[in-house]
């Protein structure tokens, strides 16, 4: 690898590792992302997309190309009033907007569907990518539609929720990550002073409802939030539990001859279960704070792999490989990385 003189790559994500790039362009319009992209490809470049940098882990030796930085700003609605009696609103969101923050203007202003989605760290260009999901919801029930530039066909395509592939922490554009770049994404949401039905037992016992009922949106985002910091998974700089990309592993999905004994199951519409990994994970023997070296899970929750403030990202990943692996052995289930992984392999 040439040796690459740019901006760290640690500086830009939320575990605070990876190493510099050779070239970085920050794009703060739709027209400046695709020129940069664009360029690079034909000069036969290797690009990365930096978001919010929130699901990457990145090399020690950093990225031999172009990162791109999508800083794209701006939020468009159909409906300026935003009385909870006028049905709907149609909501177009730039890929660069800054994901808790969209969250909280989808509050304030009665649009249902994504206040358990509080707290995520990240760009929402990034959503459709992962379909990300927490406390019952993910961004899918909510996406109307996503534009992207192709790569591959260099010009600018418009996907239908029912075309971008989503399941569970995958999309079409997890499944190609090298083909597209998303450019904007467009909700559809009712409004309303109520969340909606609130399907996470955790959340239900803290709003004080039954699982299915419905609590005020700003009750259930105040919720989200603490149960999320109390886990380490709002960004603090001075919390050490926090300089983490999130859940690290996904919660497997099984068939249900394979689920281990007493472990939780959640019931698929094909047939499968899925079930947690933090039980494996703490079942297998790796509990809250595992680790005696600069990286380690978590103090307060498992399924973070953190940095506690000299780490490198080898040491990341011998950490992710031992607990992986030690899962495996225990029960014969091998669990899978959700952030992506950049010059660097598990």
């Amino acid at each position: 690898m040439a040796e690459a003189s740019g901006p760290r790559l640690g500086d830009h994500t939320t575990l605070r590792l990876g190493g510099p790039a050779r070239a970085w362009v920050r794009a703060t319009t739709e027209d400046a992302v695709v020129e940069a992209v664009r360029r690079a490809d034909e000069a036969g470049e290797p690009v990365l997309v930096l978001g919010g940098g929130s699901n990457l882990v990145v090399a020690d030796e950093g990225f031999d190309g172009t990162v791109v930085e999508v800083a794209t700003s701006g939020l468009r609605a159909d409906a300026e009033d935003d009385d909870p009696t006028c049905g709907g609103v149609v909501v177009q969101v730039s890929a660069g907007e800054e994901w808790d923050a969209f969250v909280a203007t989808a509050v304030a202003r009665r649009w249902v569907g994504v206040e358990t989605l509080s707290g995520i760290p990240g760009s929402v260009g990034a959503t459709p990518i992962q379909n990300v999901g927490a406390y019952g919801q993910e961004v899918s029930q909510t996406i109307s539609r996503v534009r992207v530039w192709d790569r591959r066909l260099r010009g600018v395509r418009t996907f239908a929720a029912a075309d971008c592939g989503f399941g569970y922490r995958t999309s079409r554009f997890k499944a190609d990550p090298s083909r597209h770049v998303v450019l904007d994404v467009t909700f559809q949401f009712r409004q309303g002073e109520l969340g909606a039905p609130v399907g996470y037992a955790e959340l239900a016992r803290t709003l004080g409802v039954e699982p299915g009922a419905r609590a005020p949106m700003a009750d259930v985002r105040r919720a989200v939030l603490a149960l999320r910091t109390a886990k380490g998974m709002v960004l603090d700089p001075a919390d050490h539990d926090t300089w983490s990309a999130g859940s690290f592993f996904t919660n497997p999905l099984l068939p249900a001859d394979r689920l281990p004994d007493g472990a939780p199951a959640w019931p698929q519409p094909d047939g499968s279960v899925k079930t947690s990994a933090a039980w494996l994970i703490e079942r297998a023997g790796f509990g809250k704070g595992y680790g005696d070296g600069p990286a380690r899970l978590s103090t307060k929750h498992t399924l973070a792999l953190t940095n506690r403030g000299e780490a490198t990202t080898a040491d990341l990943l011998a950490l992710a490989r031992e607990v992986r692996d030690g899962v495996e052995e225990r029960f014969g289930i091998r669990l899978v990385n959700e952030p992506v992984l950049v010059g660097c392999e598990l």
